[in-house]
């Protein structure tokens, strides 16, 4: 295991400081819970300072490409091995924005939707990534991108009708 130097470190803590907000509310978006995505985002950034010399010249390019193979990584594992449900509730999640509303209503829509299909859609309108980078992180064709994004849009069009305005604008957008 690698040992940040001196200036190094400091680079790292910087690059933690300044992303950490940003690669958390992926996290969450892909997950649905707040605990996985801390546990994401702990991971992912375990992964960024062990290969901090490759990842220090595109540090948050690398940490997203990491975020979400780490993120494919665990969907596989709990489909095999599933979750088993306990006596105590998790601790409710405040919400502090103006637009709580519509946020529990997305994050509710998102969580009923296939991994790859919530992936496809936190990168491409959440990340605002391109078709290409969104296909090159997750692995798969520009083709895949795009029908994963048609599809996923159809499903909260019926999941979530009261969105309508919301998907309306991303199928515009560029």
């Amino acid at each position: 295991m690698a040992v940040l130097d001196g200036d190094a470190e400091r680079e790292f803590r910087d690059f933690v400081r300044a992303e950490t907000a940003a690669l958390m509310r992926a996290a969450y978006l892909l997950s649905g819970d707040s605990h996985h995505a801390q546990d994401l985002v702990q991971s992912t950034l375990a992964n960024v300072a062990l290969h901090w010399r490759t990842a220090s010249q595109h540090p948050m390019a690398y940490a997203r490409k990491a975020l979400y193979h780490q993120a494919v990584t665990w969907w596989r594992w709990r489909g095999r091995r599933p979750e088993t449900a306990t006596a105590n509730l998790p601790e409710a999640v405040r919400d502090d924005g103006d637009d709580g509303d519509r946020r529990l209503v997305v994050r509710a829509a998102l969580a009923r939707l296939t991994p790859k299909q919530r992936a496809v859609l936190v990168l491409r309108y959440f990340e605002d990534l391109p078709e290409s980078e969104t296909a090159a992180l997750l692995g798969c064709s520009v083709g895949t991108v795009k029908s994963q994004t048609r599809h996923a849009l159809s499903r909260l069009r019926v999941l979530a009708p009261e969105l309508a305005d919301l998907i309306a604008f991303t199928e515009v957008a560029p």
